[in-house]
């Protein structure tokens, strides 16, 4: 069954739930978050993945460390990349914290903030459910990673479809 459900997400799915106006108010929202604290945070949506990782077993968070390693999420200065990867197949939403912000942020925490994004993809609110993680994200940055940004802008904001 979840090969058939990988099979059956084509990309051009992806355009049709984020349309330039959504990756456009993302893009927005990522920048401000990064203006209030040093966190770098970067928002993949994949639609499906190929038939040879399903036949490995490779999980929807494999894929997300895979993402993180692959876009360099992990390379700031200050290890505070943040990655949102969403697997729309399967309405998985996975995050991924560098060294700094894994070490004062509890894992259940991001935990809990992904199974509320996955119940918005699920009741079709794309756009929202994208929305509600990047804010959700950056509640928990200003509880948890508190500061000014002081550093560059290390990360593109603009959101990635894959």
């Amino acid at each position: 069954m979840r090969v058939l459900r990988h099979l059956c997400t084509p990309f051009w799915l992806l355009r049709l739930r984020y349309p330039a106006a959504v990756l456009e108010q993302i893009r927005r929202r990522i920048e401000a978050v990064e203006s209030r604290h040093p966190g770098e945070l970067r928002f993949v949506a994949e639609h499906a993945l190929d038939l040879g990782e399903l036949l490995a077993g490779l999980t929807p968070r494999e894929r997300a460390l895979e993402v993180f390693s692959l876009l360099r999420v992990w390379d700031t200065e200050r290890n505070n990349g943040l990655l949102i990867y969403v697997l729309h197949a399967e309405h998985a939403v996975e995050i991924v914290a560098d060294r700094a912000l894994a070490r004062v942020v509890p894992q259940e925490r991001w935990d809990a903030l992904c199974r509320m994004v996955e119940e918005r993809f699920r009741a079709g609110d794309h756009a929202g459910g994208a929305l509600a993680a990047v804010d959700a994200a950056a509640a928990l940055l200003d509880e948890y990673f508190p500061g000014v940004a002081s550093d560059p802008n290390e990360l593109p904001d603009q959101p990635l479809l894959l």
